[in-house]
């Protein structure tokens, strides 16, 4: 007996959220394509970048339970290039079309990503910044075109964007690998793991962040005891 259409339209629709969904329809590729659209185009900014890379290197043990087998070779190059590529693009566009990409967005995430992304470059220097970017969902979406339309030179973003990005999705694909690796029936636990992840993913700006205030108070109570 042949399934109802819906049934078929059912198992053919793709929820581009759902990093198991993204994973099941287009496998590796999908993985590069989602990354340059998360990292090169302002519209990719609510993609699942973390979960993505997290659950596609656990995918590639054989361990978890989703009817998915990835390899991890390809699986990181595809990583990589879509980072690395997606990045480029997006600075690319912002010296190209400046401000305008974002002004012409109504989206309220979009602009308080770019807000952020435009601190991050001010308070840390282009080098710093670009590499926590890398580890903030929309923050790392928008401040590629914003690096490019205030003139971040262009050799400076290229190199620090390829130390982040590779350190961003080499590492947390090779993290889901090792513990699906280390930990049986991991996938029991796949979304708190997820959330760890994304978590642990933070920390490199929240040091960055209380250091930078750290270093404000001490210089506040420098100039009090001068006083």
């Amino acid at each position: 007996m042949a399934a109802p259409p819906f049934a078929e339209a059912s198992q053919l629709a793709v929820n581009i959220l759902s990093a198991q969904s993204l994973l099941s329809a287009f496998g590796v590729v999908g993985v590069g394509v989602v990354l340059f659209a998360e990292t090169g185009l302002l519209i990719g900014f609510f993609l699942p970048g973390d979960s993505l890379l997290f659950t596609a290197g656990l995918l590639c043990t054989g361990t978890a339970d989703q009817g998915v087998r990835l390899s991890l070779g390809p699986l990181l190059i595809a990583a990589a290039v879509g980072a690395l590529t997606g990045a480029q693009w997006g600075y690319l566009l912002g010296r190209k079309a400046g401000g305008a990409l974002l002004a012409r967005s109504r989206s309220p995430r979009l602009h308080e990503g770019a807000q952020r992304a435009e601190e991050l470059l001010e308070r840390y220097g282009y080098a710093k910044a670009i590499v926590l970017a890398r580890f903030v969902p929309v923050v790392r979406t928008v401040l590629n075109p914003l690096a490019g339309a205030l003139g971040v030179p262009a050799r400076t973003f290229t190199v620090w964007q390829m130390a982040g990005g590779l350190v961003w999705s080499l590492g947390l694909t090779l993290a889901g690998y090792g513990l699906g690796s280390s930990v049986p029936s991991i996938d029991t636990y796949l979304l708190p793991v997820i959330a760890l992840i994304v978590i642990v993913s933070l920390i490199p700006l929240a040091a960055e962040l209380y250091r930078s205030r750290k270093a404000k108070a001490g210089s506040r109570k420098a100039k009090a005891a001068r006083r």
